[in-house]
């Protein structure tokens, strides 16, 4: 049964002990500003420690069955679900996002530990039909290694499910290394993990306001066989080079510009609804929102007027508040990132309908907006938003609805509106991007593989694809068999 007064670590993790530290950072509720805890404010040292417990404790784990892995899972799952709600207070009070979306997320991030317990038992090798007389062929998949993950604040227990389960399904071992904004959620999912039985040293986590130093020594400790990151194409990019000399494995999630193209034979009830979904949930700071959102001419207009109509209920304010759509930005910087593209947008001739702060809003807030007549020279269609504002761009063809979708360097997700079966289709196939909703605003689920194309990143999280990742493909040899 859930215990909504459930207190949780606020210690790292390393080697199945909570580690404190004279150096701590404070992890504050974006919504108010109030101190919540204070975490550790570990360095190159701890890492290192960390890493040398990951690598101390691989072989124990990785000899242990794939079913034996896969039941320490499955209760890691059950706990977790468990303490749904106050899990979800707790996300909501460090990340901000409403109490709603927080539970949602709560059994997002599960089911990833549901998934990856049972395709555990089903990395499966092959035979190969043999080439010469006297040898048989067969290949098996092996786990990888001791695995770091660098995780983001957007989706504090997801995006660590999605990287941790599939390493420790496959009989990897993990060392961790959460945002700064939001390291409450990942220590409570490791004392969970703990609670069902994953032993010491097979998931650490260090709490650290140095990413730099943290993340340089996980990419050149040549112990760590693999590293997967979900963030900023830029840092994605520095990593990318930093474990160039041991040659890691890397999964990459990097950021997007994501296009939503609604056609005039959309149903426009449908389009509204899967654009509110993909453009102002967590108040725009996913890396699959809509942000660019590309609008037919003949029903631009009614689009435009369904949207701003449907977003002037939307409560603003704490995520802990009944009735709140839209909860604060992370921080000061992310609010000063989408004023600045908001008025870089009106300068050059888009004009903005509701939105921005409103009066009595705490500091972090803003309020959703549609913005009109933007066009694709704006900063507001190049750069990612993060926040709640959608940008309206108007195109008269099927054929440039694709070049503007297509000109960008990233391409993560896409989204496709019309009921017209042949079209959606065809512009599916055509957009460059790792995933594309049509006629859906929300599509990611464990069961299918998660990723971009471009710069956009390297890899699959979620689904078999995502086990792959963790795991290495050997092949043998058999021979002198008469």
């Amino acid at each position: 049964m859930t215990d909504e007064t459930k207190t949780y670590p606020t210690d790292a993790l390393i080697d199945g002990a909570w580690i404190g530290a004279d150096r701590t950072f404070a992890v504050t509720d974006p919504a108010t500003g109030d101190e919540i805890a204070k975490v550790p404010d570990l360095g190159a040292a701890e890492t290192t420690k960390a890493i040398d417990a990951a690598y101390k404790a691989l072989p124990e784990w990785s000899a242990k069955t794939a079913k034996q892995r896969g039941q320490i899972l499955k209760k890691w799952f059950d706990l977790v679900t468990a303490q749904t709600e106050s899990l979800a207070r707790l996300m909501t009070l460090e990340q901000g996002k409403p109490l709603t979306e927080s539970r949602g997320e709560v059994a997002y991030g599960a089911s990833f530990i549901e998934w990856f317990s049972e395709e555990g038992k089903r990395a499966y090798g092959r035979t190969i039909p043999t080439t010469v007389e006297g040898k048989r062929y067969v290949t098996i998949k092996q786990p990888i290694g001791v695995c770091a993950a660098i995780t983001p604040w957007n989706f504090p227990i997801a995006m660590i499910t999605r990287k941790v389960a599939p390493a420790l399904a496959a009989g990897c071992t993990m060392v961790v290394k959460p945002s700064e904004e939001t390291p409450l959620s990942a220590l409570a999912i490791a004392e969970l993990a703990l609670e069902a039985g994953v032993p010491a040293g097979v998931f650490n986590v260090v709490t650290s306001t140095d990413a730099p130093s943290v993340g340089k020594v996980l990419c050149e400790d040549s112990r760590v066989r693999k590293l997967t990151f979900t963030g900023s194409t830029a840092v994605g990019k520095t990593l990318y080079r930093q474990c160039a000399d041991t040659v890691k494995k890397l999964t990459l999630e990097l950021g997007g510009n994501a296009p939503l193209v609604v056609f005039d034979d959309a149903d426009l009830d449908k389009a509204v609804a899967g654009t509110l979904a993909s453009k102002y949930r967590n108040a725009g700071q996913t890396c699959v929102c809509a942000n660019r959102i590309l609008v037919q001419s003949g029903i631009y207009d009614r689009f435009a007027d369904a949207l701003l109509e449907a977003i002037q209920s939307y409560g603003v304010g704490s995520g802990l508040e009944e009735g709140t759509v839209i909860g604060p930005l992370i921080n000061k910087d992310a609010v000063k990132k989408v004023e600045s593209l908001v008025a870089d947008a009106v300068e050059q001739g888009a004009s903005i309908s509701s939105g921005g702060k409103g009066e009595g809003d705490g500091e972090l807030f803003y309020r959703p907006a549609v913005m009109r007549d933007a066009t694709t020279d704006m900063r507001i269609t190049s750069e990612e938003i993060f926040g709640p504002v959608a940008a309206l761009v108007r195109f008269e063809a099927e054929s440039e609805a694709i070049d503007l979708a297509n000109d960008t360097p990233f391409g993560l997700a896409a989204y496709v509106f019309s009921e017209n079966l042949s079209r959606a289709w065809r512009v599916a196939e055509k957009l460059e991007a790792g995933m594309v909703g049509v006629n859906e605003g929300i599509f990611s689920n464990e069961a299918a593989p998660f990723g971009g194309i471009k710069e956009s990143g390297l890899g699959r999280e979620g689904a078999s694809e995502g086990l792959d990742e963790y795991m290495e493909t050997k092949f043998i040899c058999l021979g002198g068999i008469a």
